[in-house]
C-alpha cells in the first residue's frame, strides 16, 4: 500500500511529545514490512536549523530521507512556521494556530498531487492534521486524484482537540453548513478533532482500553457521544517501543549492560543508582523509580499522600521530573525528612532516566488516565517491575504476570499493593521469575506495525 503520514511533529526533526516518537518510528517499520510510506510535516524553524541533508522540491517544500527511503516532506511558510515554538510561546497558544494548521492541511493535500503520490491511505495524527479528512471529503472529493483515498485518524490524547473561536470558521474555506452540531461546531467553538472524527474513514487510539474509555463521559472530553456513534470505526493499537534506544544490553548511560541471560548484572546498576542519588546502598532495599511529570494526572496526589507510609517500609524512592509547584515542595520536604531514602531530581535528565529504568527494582506509574504510556514498556524491557493504575495503555500492557496493578485509585490501595510487591521481592525465586516474565514481553514497533497494516487494509476496503 501507499501511505502518507501527515503530522505536526516527527522525531528527529521536531518534538513536544509522544506523537513525534510514533511518527518517527512507525514509517520506518512499515517500510521494512514492504509498504511505501511518505511523511508530511511543517517546515518549522527547528527543521531548517537541523543538520539533516535536505533537497528542495519546490519553492515552499523541502525533502529529507528517513530509514532506507522514507521521504519526509517539509511544508515551509515563514509567516506560520518560522518560530521558536511549535504551538505555543511564553504567552500561551499562538493566536493564529487555526490558520497555521488549516494552511498545512490543505497544502499537504495539494502536495500529494504535485509529487504524484496517489496514496491509498492518509494516516492523520491528532487535531493538527484532522482538517485533512474534512477537506478531503468536502473540497477535494470531486477531483479524480483524491476520490479513492481513504483516511485513518490516530488520536494520541483526546484531551487536546484544537478548539478555536466560532467566528473564525470563515478562515477554513469550508461551507458554513459545516459549522453545526453535526459538523465542527462544539459548544459555540470550532473543534478540529471533532471534524477529523466525523470525516475520517477509520479512527484509532494508542491502546484498546483507551479506545473504550473515551466513549465514556469521564474521559470522553465532550466527544464521547460522537465516539459512541462511530464505535464501529474506532479501535486501539498499543504504541511500540524503540528497542534500539531502550536496550539494557547496549545502553550507554548505565553502569553495567545486561540481558535476559545476565539479569544478575542488573544489581550493579542498582548500586550505581543508589550511590549516584545519595541513597543508602543496600541491595535488599526496594528501589522505586519514578520518571514522570509531577502532576495530579500522573498520580502524584496519592504518591505524596503515601510518602510517610512508604518510608516506614524498607523502600527508597528515586524521582525524576518537573511539574506543579505543590508537588515540588511536598516532595522536597519529604526528602529532607527522610535522608537516604528519597532522591528528588526536579529536571529533565535523559542519562539519569536510563539509570532509573536500569537500577530500580520497581517502576511506579499511577496515571489517572494514560492513552498508551511509554515508561511501563521501557521498565519491562529493563526487568524493572511496573506498578501501575488500571487505565488505558497501562491496563493493556501490565497484568499479574509481569507487574502489579492498582484497581482502585487510593492511598490505601497503593500502600497495600506496594506491601504485596515488596513481599514478592523478598521471595527471590518468585521475584526472579517475575523479572524474567517482564523482560520477555515484546512491545516492538514490528508488532504494532502489522496491526496498522491490517487497519489500513480495512480502511481501503471500506
Amino acid at each position: 500500500m501507499r501511505i502518507a503520514m501527515i503530522a505536526s511533529e516527527v522525531v528527529p526533526f521536531a518534538k513536544t511529545g509522544g506523537l513525534a516518537d510514533v511518527v518517527g518510528a512507525l514509517p520506518l517499520v512499515l517500510e521494512d514490512c514492504g509498504q511505501e510510506v511518505i511523511v508530511i510535516m511543517p517546515g518549522y524553524k527547528c527543521v531548517k536549523e537541523a543538520k539533516s541533508r535536505m533537497s528542495r522540491i519546490s519553492k515552499d517544500v523541502t525533502c529529507a530521507i528517513m530509514g532506507n527511503n522514507v521521504k519526509i516532506f517539509f511544508i515551509e511558510n515563514d509567516r506560520f512556521f518560522d518560530r521558536d515554538g511549535l504551538y505555543v510561546d511564553r504567552n500561551g497558544d499562538y493566536k493564529d494556530n487555526l490558520e497555521r494548521f488549516s494552511f498545512f492541511c490543505r497544502r499537504a493535500l495539494e502536495l500529494l498531487k504535485e509529487i504524484d503520490f496517489s496514496a491509498d491511505i492518509l494516516h492523520l495524527h491528532d487535531w493538527q492534521a484532522s482538517l485533512v479528512a474534512v477537506y478531503l471529503k468536502n473540497l477535494y472529493i470531486k477531483d479524480p486524484f483524491y476520490r479513492k483515498i481513504k483516511s485513518v485518524l490516530t488520536i494520541h490524547n483526546l484531551g487536546y482537540q484544537g478548539l478555536f473561536a466560532g467566528d473564525e470558521f470563515g478562515k477554513l474555506g469550508l461551507d458554513e453548513k459545516l459549522f453545526s452540531v453535526s459538523g465542527l461546531e462544539f459548544y459555540g467553538k470550532i473543534n478540529l478533532l471533532k471534524g477529523g472524527i466525523i470525516f475520517s474513514d477509520l479512527i484509532n487510539t494508542v491502546s484498546p482500553t483507551y479506545a473504550k474509555e473515551i466513549q465514556g463521559q469521564e474521559l470522553g472530553f465532550g466527544l464521547d457521544g460522537l465516539l459512541r456513534q462511530r464505535k464501529d470505526a474506532l479501535s486501539g493499537i498499543v504504541n511500540g517501543l524503540d528497542y534500539y534506544v531502550w536496550d539494557p544490553n547496549t545502553d550507554e548511560f548505565i553502569m553495567q549492560n545486561y540481558t535476559f541471560n545476565s539479569i544478575e548484572d542488573k544489581g550493579l546498576n542498582k548500586e550505581d543508582l543508589q550511590s549516584v542519588c545519595g541513597l543508602t546502598v543496600n541491595k535488599e532495599t526496594v528501589v522505586l523509580g519514578i520518571v514522570s511529570r509531577l502532576v495530579e494526572a500522573k498520580g502524584m496526589d496519592i504518591i505524596t499522600q503515601s510518602i510517610d507510609e512508604m518510608c516506614k517500609m524498607d523502600v527508597q524512592l528515586v524521582i525524576l521530573g518537573m511539574g506543579e509547584q505543590k508537588y515540588h515542595h511536598s516532595l522536597a520536604s519529604a526528602q529532607k525528612k527522610y535522608p537516604g531514602k528519597i532522591s528528588l531530581n526536579l529536571r529533565f535528565d535523559d542519562p539519569l532516566a536510563h539509570k532509573i529504568y536500569a537500577g530500580s527494582d520497581m517502576f511506579l506509574m499511577l496515571s489517572k488516565y494514560e492513552p498508551c504510556g511509554l515508561g511501563q514498556l521501557i521498565s519491562l524491557h529493563y526487568g524493572t517491575v511496573p506498578l501501575v493504575f488500571k487505565t488505558g495503555g497501562l491496563a493493556d500492557t501490565i497484568n499479574k504476570n509481569n507487574g502489579f496493578v492498582l484497581n482502585a485509585y487510593s492511598k490505601d490501595g497503593l500502600i497495600k499493593l506496594l506491601k504485596k510487591a515488596a513481599g514478592v521481592f523478598r521471595e527471590k525465586e518468585k521475584w526472579a521469575r517475575l523479572v524474567k516474565a517482564a523482560m520477555k514481553c515484546n512491545f516492538s514497533w514490528e508488532a504494532s506495525a502489522k496491526k496498522y497494516i491490517q487497519l489500513y487494509a480495512k480502511a481501503k476496503e471500506g
